[in-house]
């Protein structure tokens, strides 16, 4: 009878660990790892201390360098996830003096899959891109984590923002969305990213400037479809970027 109990208990456990999993995410506009207040000066080691102070699982970055002399011809991309010990995935937006600018993702578990789609141009612009990938949790499941910096055009950030949507239509396992939309709550965009994207609304804040912040333009955000609990919402401080970065612990029920 004892044994039959213990293990009715450890699948009760098993059971809660794999429907009640909780990630930890960030998402973090870097400036090309240039705090604003030391022109010139690239500070990768503070970024990367932020991500693993704040034990984050699954990071989303935007103005990543990879080889641009600015930063010193290295490879932010790969640097960073040396320094955290996590998986990546780098996403390009455009070609930038002889090396690439956009955004990045770091996982603390595996990426099983990982995609690249240019978002749509009406007018013409800077190159924005979406990169989604697929990581897999402990207890084995699957969920895919999606990172991108929109456009300060507003025809081509509304139309971004729609395409977005598109894709995140196609998605029955939990997705969360993260980035930098260059656009406040009450904008077009943000509006119609709601339709298919759920925030917290409650604890949000500023995340712009780093210095007197006094925008919202950084969003984590999830799928309508999945169904979780927002166990925590709110920026970290640090003056490493001239955005904060944005902290949100979310359990997927």
């Amino acid at each position: 009878m004892m044994r039959k109990s213990l293990l009715t208990f450890a699948l009760l456990c098993c059971f809660a660990a794999v429907f009640g999993q909780r990630v930890r995410v960030v998402s973090y506009n870097i400036h090309h790892g240039n705090p604003p207040a030391q022109a010139g000066k690239i500070d990768l080691e503070a970024i990367a201390k932020v991500i693993i102070d704040s034990k984050a699982d699954l990071v989303g970055l935007q103005e990543v360098d990879v080889r641009i002399p600015r930063s010193g011809g290295i490879d932010q991309a790969h640097q960073l996830a040396q320094l955290t010990g996590m998986y990546y995935f780098f996403s390009k937006g455009i070609d930038y003096d002889g090396g690439e600018y956009g955004t990045l993702i770091l996982s603390r578990y595996p990426i099983v899959g990982n995609r690249r789609y240019e978002l749509p141009m009406p007018e013409s612009s800077e190159g924005r891109s979406l990169a989604i990938v697929d990581v897999a949790l402990p207890h084995g499941r699957t969920i895919s984590f999606a990172n991108t910096h929109l456009d300060l055009n507003e025809t081509n950030k509304v139309a971004q923002a729609g395409y977005i949507n598109e894709l995140g239509d196609w998605y029955d396992r939990p997705l969360i969305l993260v980035g930098d939309m260059n656009a406040k709550p009450q904008s077009k965009a943000i509006q119609l990213l709601d339709t298919c994207f759920a925030r917290n609304v409650e604890l949000n804040g500023p995340t712009y400037p780093n210095q007197a912040p006094d925008s919202e333009i950084d969003y984590i955000m999830v799928g309508k479809h999945s169904n979780v609990v927002w166990r925590t919402y709110k920026t970290l401080s640090s003056d490493a970027s001239d955005h904060f970065p944005l902290f949100a612990e979310i359990e997927f029920k």
